[in-house]
This record gives C-alpha cells, structure tokens and sequence, in this order.
C-alpha cells in the first residue's frame, strides 16, 4: 500500500509561546546559531510549510525555541488505495451505449 504524508510546521505558534511578533524577530536568534536568512525566506518558513529545509535550520528554529522537533514538525500519514491497473485481455470493458452523445432536439417556440 502506499502512503500519503501529509506535515505541519508550528513555527507560528512557538513564536507566539516565546514572545516572538514578526519573523523579522527571527533573524537575529538564528544568525546567533549560525544560520544566515534573510527576512523574506524566514517569512516563507513562518507563513507556510516549506517543500524542503535544511536541517541545521530545523535544529536551530527547535533552539531558538526550546522545544524538540517532534513539537516543531507534526505529521501525519494514511494509507492510500492504489488503483487498479488494466491488464491485457481483461473483460471488462465498459459499454459503448455510455460514451455516446445523445443527439440534441431542437424545439422552435412557433412549433407547438
């Protein structure tokens, strides 16, 4: 089976436990630990969950914070149905009946 995975960041929310108002407020914290952004990509971590980040960022947001990844990154994963495949020489083919238009009637006011 295969397995949908879907995450999300509390960057927001762990600002807000800390005191920190704007990612502007981040830069500096971070540039402590070693890691270099500018205001424009924290704000793109903070307003939305990112494709990719680097871990040392991760480890240095979960730092600045106090808190461990697990409270950082919260995920969540279901089981997706696969769909099934049509195999050569498979009979189920669907009626034909279902693919045709229907022919269209044209009804003219002064008809009736």
């Amino acid at each position: 089976m295969k397995h949908h995975i879907e995450y999300t960041f509390h960057v927001r929310e762990l600002m807000a436990r800390v005191g920190i108002r704007t990612s502007r407020d981040l830069v500096e914290p971070l540039r402590e630990r070693g890691i270099t952004l500018s205001e424009s990509q924290i704000n793109r971590i903070v307003a939305h969950d990112p494709d990719r980040i680097a871990f040392q960022v991760l480890a240095a947001l979960c730092d600045v914070f106090g808190v461990e990844m697990n409270e950082l990154v919260t995920y969540t994963s279901t089981e997706v149905k696969a769909k099934r495949s049509r195999v050569a020489g498979d009979t189920n083919v669907p009626l034909l009946a279902a693919y045709r238009p229907v022919r269209a009637r044209i009804h003219r006011p002064d008809d009736d």
